[in-house]
């Protein structure tokens, strides 16, 4: 693993949906295996430029979701290297039984991606807001599941997963504005976890992904600043979960924090539980979306309305501490 954290906190100038859109087209250019399926939303993620390049591999299977599944299966069936593309709600809510019939229980990869995670449906609205979309890949047997935290992990996320040949693989991302925490040409190998600090002397661990990385990396600094020291992991890859990573982290602090831009009811933190419950149980605290639905707003409100901030994340820290 090569990763150069910035941490700075600033927003990059570039539509994350590029670290999809751009080295998907060199992929292609590359390995006329690889194909892609979109259903109506090649402007909104920046991939036209496919269905110019490839018109015979990438194809518009328009709002109809559970068809375009279906399409992504059969190409799969052929020995293609298949990518599908819809907002998540829809990639996920809107098609589940034919990416589990067709694809999963078919023993065939899919690589299917779903945009707009979490809260940052935004101004799309609670019809629009994935917070549950990931738990219903994990449900699915042998799937991978990836939530990125930005430009450089979902670039490097996207060149790794034609190299998976076995199980649905569902990647939760950013379409357009996102806080710049790696530098360009940082490599996550799917399935490890990144340390981003890391001591003799922590109280507890900070496990995230996503867009809760950074708030992650701002309640590192709060805490630090009162002298409370914390492990910060970056637990991009929730199936495979890092499983030794997780149970060292709770073994040497003694306290967990999980933190998500997904329902915890259902997400990271659940995945978290359940493997320290079976190896090494330990106090944990959960943030992200209490089991609520979403609705209309900006990031900004919305990341506030339900608590997926650096305020949250340093106040469950200091929960779970003073339960050791």
């Amino acid at each position: 693993m090569s990763v150069k954290l910035i941490g700075k906190h600033e927003k990059d100038s570039r539509a994350c949906r590029d670290a999809l859109a751009l080295p998907l087209n060199e992929m292609m250019a590359e390995d006329k295996s690889i194909c892609y399926v979109d259903c109506d939303l090649t402007g909104c993620i920046n991939t036209k430029q496919l269905l110019k390049n490839y018109p015979d591999r990438a194809l518009e299977a328009g709002i109809a979701e559970g068809n375009a599944a279906g399409v992504a299966a059969g190409l799969a069936a052929t020995g293609k290297k298949v990518f599908f593309h819809s907002f998540g709600s829809f990639s996920s809510r809107r098609c589940y039984d034919q990416i589990y019939m067709s694809a999963a229980y078919s023993g065939l990869t899919v690589h299917v991606l779903g945009s707009d995670a979490g809260v940052c449906a935004a101004f799309n609205g609670g019809t629009h807001m994935p917070l549950e979309d990931a738990a219903m890949y994990l449900s699915i047997p042998e799937t991978t599941v990836l939530d990125p935290a930005d430009y450089a992990q979902l670039a490097s996320i996207t060149r790794q997963l034609p190299g998976i040949t076995k199980g649905v693989t569902y990647t939760r991302f950013v379409r357009k504005g996102i806080i710049k925490v790696y530098e360009d040409g940082s490599e996550f190998p799917i399935g490890k976890g990144v340390v981003l600090h890391e001591s003799d002397h922590d109280a507890a661990a900070i496990l995230t992904s996503g867009i809760m990385v950074d708030e992650a990396l701002k309640a590192y600094e709060a805490l630090q600043a009162e002298g409370i020291s914390v492990r910060v992991i970056d637990l991009f890859t929730w199936k495979p979960l890092d499983e030794e990573l997780v149970i060292k982290a709770a073994r040497e602090t003694g306290a967990i924090v999980t933190a998500e831009n997904h329902n915890v009811t259902c997400g990271l933190g659940s995945v978290v539980a359940n493997c320290l419950a079976k190896n090494a149980p330990t106090i944990q605290e959960f943030v992200g979306v209490q089991d609520r639905f979403g609705q209309v707003g900006p990031q900004d409100f919305l990341m506030d309305e339900y608590g997926l901030r650096s305020v949250n994340i340093v106040a469950a820290v200091k929960k779970a501490i003073s339960r050791k």
